[in-house]
């Protein structure tokens, strides 16, 4: 496989590379694995329970954003520093190292999440065709279906990079789709600074907080950017090779999870400042009715066509992450069409049952939260370990964020399982 970049970066390994404009320009080609992983940081998914909060708390819960999107950074840098300096994906090396049983059980888990990550992505996209062409939702979540199979077949060592532009395309329209009603009405600094205090308000704001730590640190996301990076830059032969990958890595998440992570906040931004308090608009059908009667029919367009583009987007990204995990821990490897017809059905039972599609979109976000665990502890314990990573092997402070986070996750989980229990 090829390596992409000029050999002269094994001598460089210890300067940054964007340091001048030549060395910007010349590693800019480098960048682009982190903006397909972003995308999963962006589905339908996040649109649901980022409104669903927002129109139903205001601000209150701009704190778990800012916090869910920090966590996602540290995380998805260790994903692509594992593939980057091991040349293997968090999958492979979990199906290397787990017994037969173990491996099997690790792989249902997580393909429990690849399945309700598909169930948000063909969703939100079934909401978005029917919001701007009246489609039926079964119909809709057929055509996203095949759309996304047409872009899996960009995904490839090959054609990665075209790949890469496309998704990179299509983030470009979530993005001006998202953010263009926030920048008409934009909210009150003193209201958002408000929300970046840490507090809950009763049960259903635990269950919303899970729903966006699990929309926002995707598991799937995780497992699939250690794979992402080894089709874009090769196996890296040399140490200095190494560093300098892991150098530009920390720019491309940087800057991904940077934009993923404004377009989330905006989300939330916007149906406080412009739903909350009206009748419906905690799903996305009232919320883009909402904001056509708010801020016309331009910007609810535009709102629909980022939501077609997040979840078209997203279902290729997660249908190559299920495939690595797959590949990873079964050692199989199943035709990328079986795999899509395959992971479709629940989400056309779930349209054709008739079920209200935005609670459906939210209940999977904390169906995601609990994979988070299974990834996010093995990878930091694969990325300290110094056998493996060598000199690159994570520092104290990205062990201790690791661990913080990893706590975290895990707590608002437990409470999760209490709160489902006990019926509070």
């Amino acid at each position: 496989m090829t390596v992409v970049g000029t050999r002269s970066s094994d001598t460089e390994g210890t300067k940054s590379p964007f340091r001048n404009r030549r060395g910007a320009l010349r590693n800019a080609v480098l960048l682009g694995p982190a903006f397909v992983a972003a995308i999963a940081y962006v589905d339908p998914g996040n649109v649901a329970a980022n409104i669903t909060a927002g129109a139903r708390y205001g601000f209150l819960l701009v704190w778990v954003l800012v916090l869910a999107n920090l966590i996602a950074m540290l995380i998805q840098y260790q994903s692509a520093k594992l593939g980057i300096v091991t040349g293997r994906s968090l999958p492979g090396l979990l199906g290397e190292r787990l017994g037969r049983r173990s491996r099997l059980a690790f792989w249902a888990q997580a393909e429990v999440v690849a399945i309700a990550t598909d169930l948000a992505e063909v969703l939100g996209g079934a909401i978005a065709l029917q919001l701007l062409f009246d489609l039926p939702l079964v119909l809709g979540g057929v055509i996203v279906g095949v759309v996304s199979l047409l872009l899996l077949l960009l995904q490839n060592p090959q054609q990665q990079r075209i790949f890469e532009r496309v998704i990179l395309g299509l983030l470009a329209i979530i993005v001006i789709g998202f953010l263009a009603g926030l920048v008409v009405n934009p909210p009150p600094a003193g209201d958002v600074l408000g929300g970046l205090v840490p507090r809950l308000q009763g049960s259903e704001t635990i269950l919303l907080a899970a729903s966006m730590l699990g929309a926002t640190v995707m598991p799937h996301a995780i497992y699939v950017h250690s794979s992402l990076v080894i089709d874009r830059h090769g196996v890296a032969d040399t140490e200095s090779r190494k560093r300098w990958l892991v150098r530009v890595t920390r720019w491309d998440v940087g800057i991904a999870l940077a934009v993923a992570g404004a377009v989330n906040i905006a989300l939330l931004l916007l149906a406080a400042q412009n739903l909350r308090g009206k009748e419906g608009t905690d799903t996305i059908e009232g919320a883009y009715h909402a904001v056509a009667d708010a801020m016309g029919p331009v910007m609810a367009t535009a709102f629909a066509i980022g939501l077609l583009a997040s979840g078209l987007a997203a279902t290729s990204v997660g249908s190559t992450a299920g495939a690595a995990i797959m590949g990873g821990l079964l050692r199989l490897r199943i035709p990328l069409l079986i795999r899509r017809v395959v992971t479709i059905i629940p989400a056309l039972v779930v349209l054709g049952l008739g079920v209200d599609p935005t609670w459906a979109l939210v209940i999977s976000q904390v169906v995601l939260s609990f994979g988070i665990p299974f990834a996010v502890i093995p990878l930091a314990r694969y990325t300290s370990d110094r056998s493996l990573m060598g000199d690159l092997a994570d520092g104290w402070p990205l062990r201790v964020g690791a661990g913080v986070a990893s706590v975290l996750i895990v707590v608002l989980n437990i409470t999760l399982i209490g709160l489902i229990f006990t019926g509070t």
